[in-house]
């Protein structure tokens, strides 16, 4: 094997081990729940700030956007958790995009090329709308998601760009259900119900004209 390229891989494995351990060390993914958020977000002036940064290190470890939505409804309510949640999810998006193509982009190249093959050809040459209509799909995974596309060949605007956008409904979606927890909470989750049926038919049926 190329030297280059196996010192990129046990960069990437030190780094996944370091990551995990740092993860399990802090309880990352046990504090966002609602006694956390009563405690550390409302009140605070930087609550938010502190959302989004816990959000996004959250997300790119692989706590599902959903469960981040969610949280932030309970926070902010409609409008600005939709916002946070948002730039917390594209945050991590690109995070996680980076760290795949400058770390592992070489090495799963050279030992799964034919593996790449397909996904490559759902985005080469319609980035930006194949990646908006991946996120619409209720199904998949986003964190392997994102590390596929930074090993893959496509380019970095357009696959963030059309996640934010393709992330924007699910987003709403349980937001929504968070901010009803305190008003209403029979019509925000029939509401969210709703549009999570709509989006997902709507990113069906898109997804399979454009196949």
């Amino acid at each position: 094997m190329n030297p280059r390229l196996l010192l990129k891989g046990l960069l990437l494995m030190a780094s996944l081990v370091a990551i995990g351990w740092a993860v399990e060390a802090s309880g990352i993914l046990h504090r966002l729940d609602a006694q956390w958020v009563d405690t550390e977000i409302r009140g605070n002036g930087l609550g938010w700030l502190y959302y989004v940064g816990l959000g996004t290190a959250a997300m790119a470890v692989g706590l599902p956007r959903q469960v981040v939505g969610f949280v932030g409804g309970y926070a902010f309510g409609l409008v600005e958790g939709v916002a946070l949640a948002e730039a917390a999810a594209g945050l991590s998006c690109l995070l996680c995009f980076l760290y795949a193509r400058l770390l592992g982009r070489d090495l799963v190249r050279h030992r799964f090329a034919e593996r790449l093959v397909k996904f490559d050809a759902v985005l080469k040459g319609h980035t930006f709308t194949m990646a908006m209509l991946i996120r619409l799909l209720p199904v998949g995974n986003n964190l392997i998601t994102n590390l596929l596309a930074g090993v893959s060949s496509a380019p970095l605007l357009p696959f963030v760009a059309g996640s934010l956008i393709g992330y924007l409904p699910q987003t709403v979606i349980f937001v929504l259900l968070g901010s009803g927890i305190h008003v209403q909470p029979i019509w925000s989750t029939a509401i969210s119900v709703a549009l999570f049926i709509a989006s997902g038919v709507l990113g069906a049926y898109l997804y399979r004209r454009m196949r």
